[in-house]
């Protein structure tokens, strides 16, 4: 018997956030908007930087974002991060977007790669850390 779990496609990264998608972020459709799914990305995504850069961070860029099936109600949205570059003030974070329906089906919604900098008190960059 052959095991196919290594074709089965998974989330790349870690868990960052968690949500239920509610009716209150849906359209006439019943589907989430897109918009809705962007800040959780964001959120998501924001969670990872200020990890990395101990402290305060500004989104400053979203790039290749790719809609790939609608979100339902009641879906679990899962949004998951990875790391992929740290510059001297700045992170690339690559953020997707998974989801779990009632039927346990796990579906990959979205992605995006998103730019953080981090910031100090008054609004200014400074140094990620490098460790």
């Amino acid at each position: 018997m052959t095991d196919h779990t290594d074709d089965t496609p998974q989330p790349i990264g870690t868990l960052a956030i968690q949500t239920i998608a509610m009716p209150q972020d849906s359209n006439w459709n019943g589907d989430i908007f897109g918009g809705w799914l962007v800040s959780q990305m964001d959120l998501a995504g924001a969670v990872t930087a200020r990890k990395k850069a101990r402290g305060r961070v500004a989104t400053v860029a979203i790039d290749s974002m790719a809609f790939l099936r609608p979100v339902p109600i009641g879906a679990v949205v899962s949004c998951y991060t990875q790391l992929q570059d740290i510059g001297r003030s700045s992170m690339q974070i690559l953020v997707e977007v998974w989801i779990r329906e009632d039927t346990g089906t796990l579906s990959k919604v979205t992605e995006g790669h998103f730019t953080f900098v981090a910031i100090d008190d008054t609004g200014r960059t400074r140094v990620v850390p490098q460790d």
